[in-house]
């Protein structure tokens, strides 16, 4: 019998059971357990548990030594722990938008949470073509109180520098390096490229020294800014949620970096959705009223994360320059370039990239398929290149309808 106090181990379902009944003190003593592994991620084991007798649940989540998605990524476990410790940080800084912590083990390189399975995954959703209208809401406040709230403009700058240090994640941040900023600028041989689009990556990507140029810029700005505590992968695939709760997961690859990373994922993964929608949907009627929520949707993101930064801002800001005049604005201005900037790349990462995204993988006809990969790298490219100019809501949504408009 395993004993789960001495050395790791990858679990089983069985292991996960043991595991519960020995070493948490979450379930009844007289429980009636069962257990499915339910992982369907790049990186780690997700074991579900049930207790049907005495109506309880939770998540095991087990960090492995290799990536899921390919033995190349070897990492350190110790990302398990980060996970936990950022969970239990943004738990208190945006209440009601994580899941709670029953425990962190760093033996088993394992955590136990909150079961989340009253709500569902968003990409899944907004494949299905559901529609959050609570989202845009949520999404924000989540995103200014975990971002604005760990920086220096808030904290005691040595708190932060203690966070900063606590939070160093250089296996994740290498893949990040890897996968978002280098690999899908050049024809890396870890590329995977869908064969209908290839010619249009070699001509519009691959061949723009500009957009190289600004890649290489990003990249070397994204490893050396410790602006705020990121989550560092924010996708629709980190999101659980229902129409009145949205819940972030997943917070391995967090590290301090640009606060822009963030929500420039959250832009990036809705324009997935809205290409989906776009290429897949037959009826005029269902598909316009779908593409206009996840446009205004992405308007709405942008506006509400500014007013609640200002409104953040000035509620909190501790540091004394940080109130100079024009300071706030400037500062933020940055963050918006961030954010365009990554949009752009996560946009173009996972259409060139290893990892894609089940929004464009799912669509079934090539040349739908192919029109919906054009539309998002010329959107990604036109971010990039054109980030110091796009401050609002209505300014990124016009590059994604101009987008839509050149396929």
């Amino acid at each position: 019998m395993a004993t789960f106090t001495t050395e790791y181990f990858t679990m089983t379902e069985a292991d996960a059971i043991e595991y519960a009944k020995t070493r948490l003190d979450f379930f009844d003593n007289d429980a009636e357990l069962s257990c499915k592994e339910i992982g369907d991620g790049n990186l780690n084991y997700v074991f579900r548990l049930i207790d049907e007798k005495n109506h309880k649940s939770l998540i095991i989540k087990q960090a492995g030594p290799v990536a899921r998605i390919s033995d190349e990524f070897k990492l350190s476990p110790d990302r398990n722990r980060i996970e936990s410790e950022i969970l239990e940080l943004q738990y208190k800084l945006a209440p009601g938008f994580v899941p709670k912590m029953y425990g962190y083990d760093p033996i088993m390189n394992c955590c136990a949470m909150e079961d989340l399975s009253d709500h569902e995954i968003m990409r899944t959703a907004l494949i299905n073509h559901k529609k959050f209208p609570l989202f845009a809401d949520h999404i924000t406040t989540y995103m200014v109180n975990t971002l604005l709230l760990t920086s220096d403009v808030v904290m005691e700058h040595k708190e932060k520098k203690e966070l900063v240090k606590n939070f160093m994640n250089p296996e994740l941040c290498e893949i990040t390096e890897d996968l978002v900023y280098t690999e899908p600028f050049y024809d890396c041989p870890r590329n995977d490229v869908f064969p209908a689009t290839r010619d249009y990556v070699q001509e519009h990507i691959w061949n723009d020294k500009e957009l190289q140029l600004e890649t290489a810029k990003l990249k070397f700005e994204f490893m050396t800014n410790a602006q705020s505590l990121l989550h560092g992968d924010l996708h629709t695939g980190s999101i659980f949620i229902k129409e009145d709760s949205t819940k972030v997961i997943d917070p391995e690859f967090a590290f301090y970096g640009p606060a822009g990373y963030d929500v420039g994922n959250v832009i990036a993964n809705l324009t997935f959705a809205l290409a989906n929608a776009k290429y897949t949907i037959d009826d005029a009627g269902q598909r316009t009223d779908q593409m206009e929520y996840l446009q205004n949707t992405i308007i709405d993101i942008i506006d509400l994360f500014k007013e609640k930064f200002i409104r953040s801002w000035e509620e909190n800001a501790s540091d004394r320059t940080a109130r100079y005049e024009g300071f706030r604005d400037y500062y933020l201005d940055t963050v918006l370039r961030d954010t365009a900037a990554v949009s752009g790349l996560e946009l173009c990462r996972r259409i060139i990239g290893l990892a894609h995204v089940k929004d464009i993988t799912s669509i079934e006809d090539a040349g739908m398929r192919s029109a919906a990969e054009k539309l998002c790298l010329t959107a990604g490219k036109r971010f990039i290149l054109e980030r110091n100019n796009l401050r609002s809501g209505e300014d990124f949504i016009k590059v994604i309808k101009e987008s839509i408009e050149n396929i």
